[in-house]
């Protein structure tokens, strides 16, 4: 796998990512204030979201908007090649008026200090509700739960550090991970790329 994944970044605004000839799969997640372009370069991938299965093949694109939560996979473990880019758009309005506010607080708390340790309990009881109603909305709203999202972005502000030229261990600490193997294994799940491979994998451009 390594050096069949390449990142290349822009900021915090743009994102692209480059797969020559892989077989990873991506479980279910989101891009939280990103939408996602993908071409298909060669194969086939698998994606699932809102309810539905597509497939896409060579020339074939895709798009996905924020908070959409969805999964990718290779079709049959035949290997395929794509680009993706990620670009940053601004906070798509919310349907329910009622609800938004304490999911906003939230949410954005979570992206702002995604390595705090908070237990659902103390989630619900911050913002003065139950835990399942906070965790009902905030899946409604987000497309995971407050802990899978969470992760999620712990895992995102590790690869801006790791960016930065910061050590594996320094980095899996630094946002919330009580052991390094923990970190590798999620940082692994979403990024597919180990930490380690990902330092020598990304590049920025101008």
């Amino acid at each position: 796998m390594k050096n069949n994944i390449i990142y290349e970044r822009k900021n915090d605004q743009i994102e692209c990512v480059y797969y020559k000839d892989v077989t990873q799969s991506y479980p279910v997640h989101t891009h939280a204030k990103h939408v996602t372009f993908g071409h298909v370069l060669d194969g086939i991938v698998r994606i699932s979201y809102d309810g539905e299965i597509c497939c896409y093949q060579a020339g074939d694109n895709f798009c996905i908007l924020p908070d959409i939560p969805h999964a990718l996979e290779p079709v049959n473990d035949i290997p395929y090649s794509m680009i993706i880019i990620c670009t940053a758009v601004d906070d798509i309005p919310d349907a329910d008026e009622d609800e938004a506010d304490y999911i906003k607080r939230l949410k954005q708390f979570l992206l702002d200090t995604p390595e705090n340790v908070l237990l659902i309990e103390d989630m619900a009881q911050n913002i003065g509700i139950s835990p399942y109603h906070m965790i009902r909305k905030f899946k409604t709203a987000c497309g995971l739960t407050p802990h899978q999202f969470q992760i999620q972005c712990r895992i995102r502000k590790a690869q801006k550090l790791l960016e930065e030229g910061k050590s594996v261990t320094e980095v899996a600490y630094a946002t919330g991970f009580c052991d390094q193997s923990h970190f590798d294994r999620c940082f692994r799940k979403i990024v597919g790329l180990t930490p380690s491979e990902y330092k020598q994998s990304v590049k920025h451009f101008d």
